[in-house]
């Protein structure tokens, strides 16, 4: 009995302190704003970013500056996370995975105001289903990645005021309702080799509303508006911010890098929580260091630092906790950088700093079949991710999760099938 208690007892203290680590980021975010940039000239800033169409490519910074950007980043992290600790759930690597998409995206099209649509249509699927919506609150804060949906009809200049904003709640709602049973049956599509499952769910789920948009005269117009000139104070934030995720880890794993090497032998493909397999304390140290080589990237190849690229760095630093690692998302650099040399564009053009970034979402093809494998899921992901936006308008933010999806749906049945095949050839 005393044993039980014993056992619980840590594991509400190690569930509580994991929840103060995150929070203690996410509050970071929301503090390096307010040092940034006058309350005043944040508030102005928060204004533009919540009345803007929120289509690729929409750079917070460049809109509403660079502590409004900050700030919106840091309250939507801290209200999701205050959500999932009243839902009594547990911080595992699915959890911050989540919220680093949360705070990653919401520096470039999810604002305090788009987000809450699509969390309430998966809320009324979850009632509809008789269920708890605690089952389905990844999926809400994932889902969240169709929210331009509802700013692109809402403040669209034609038509009604009122009936704009109807017609853009009542879609980004019907969206959130029809997330959860897609993604479960579409991760079947590209077996779990990637990451980002309901990016591709909501490239094609959003494929249906912008054609039928299109259908009557109603076209989506996909943005780039890119900040430039923020390399040196977000770069400063950033090591800062992820040499003391590895300095935090190794302390709270016992001044060790133990279970880090444990980490590094998974593949990556869906469902790797590092959490519950090898522990928080290695887990941040993994953060920590996917974050640095990411932020890292951008820099020697010439980047720009703004509210974009910063979020494909906080997404891939997060999903540190749930399939990625340094050894599965180096060949996906790779295989982007190799690509440049070749192709029509350069390596530092924006959507292809996006592309190098979140196509660590074929991480798991490295991880499972070798790093040859990943430089060509890259290789060819980059080319595949410049011309699949057209067909969801640039409204699911999570484009490339969308393109990997393709890419890991073409790719893997060919490596799979000649890889048997070469096992059979060599069998006695």
């Amino acid at each position: 009995m005393i044993l039980t208690e014993n056992l619980i007892l840590k594991k509400e203290k190690r569930h509580n302190i994991s929840f103060a680590i995150v929070t203690f980021y996410a509050f970071s975010l929301l503090l390096f704003g307010f040092l940034i940039d006058s309350p005043k000239e944040i508030f102005q800033g928060l204004y533009h970013i919540l009345t803007q169409r929120d289509t690729l490519i929409t750079d917070y910074i460049a809109v509403g500056g660079m502590g409004a950007a900050f700030v919106n980043s840091g309250l939507l992290t801290l209200i999701f996370i205050s959500m999932l600790y009243r839902l009594n759930i547990n911080l595992n690597g699915i959890s911050i995975a989540s919220l680093s998409l949360i705070a990653g995206f919401a520096f470039f099209g999810k604002s305090l105001f788009n987000v809450w649509f699509i969390i309430i249509g998966v809320y009324l699927y979850a009632k509809v289903q008789k269920e708890k919506f605690s089952k389905y609150i990844y999926i809400a804060l994932l889902g969240t990645t169709i929210s331009p949906i509802v700013t692109e009809i809402m403040f669209n200049s034609t038509g009604s005021i009122f009936i704009n904003v109807l017609l853009g709640a009542f879609i980004g709602i019907g969206v959130g309702f029809f997330l959860p049973p897609l993604s479960s049956y579409l991760v079947r599509v590209h077996q779990g080799f990637n990451i980002y499952n309901v990016g591709f769910t909501a490239g094609i789920l959003g494929t249906i509303p912008v054609s039928i948009f299109k259908s009557y005269g109603f076209f989506t117009e996909p943005r780039m508006i890119w900040s430039t000139g923020n390399n040196t104070i977000l770069a400063i934030y950033l090591y800062s911010m992820f040499l003391s995720m590895i300095a935090m880890g190794f302390y709270l794993n016992n001044n060790s890098f133990k279970s880090l090497g444990n980490i590094m032998k998974f593949s990556g493909r869906l469902v790797t929580d590092f959490v519950i397999l090898e522990g928080f304390p290695p887990t941040l140290i993994n953060i920590g260091l996917n974050g640095v080589i990411a932020a890292s990237y951008i820099l020697v190849v010439g980047g720009d630092l703004n509210g974009p690229t910063l979020g494909g760095i906080i997404a891939v630093a997060g999903f540190g906790a749930f399939g990625k690692h340094p050894k599965n998302i180096w060949p996906i650099f790779l295989g982007v950088f190799i690509a440049s040399l070749t192709k029509i564009w350069s390596i530092n053009d924006p959507a292809i700093l996006l592309a190098a970034l979140f196509g660590t979402a074929l991480a798991p093809i490295a991880g499972e079949f070798g790093w040859q494998y990943g430089v060509i899921a890259a290789f060819i992901h980059s080319s595949v991710v410049l011309n699949v936006g057209v067909l969801h308008g640039g409204l699911n933010l999570y484009n490339n999760g969308f393109a990997a999806g393709i890419v890991a749906a073409v790719l893997v049945p060919v490596i799979q099938a000649f890889k048997d095949s070469s096992e059979d050839t060599s069998a006695p």
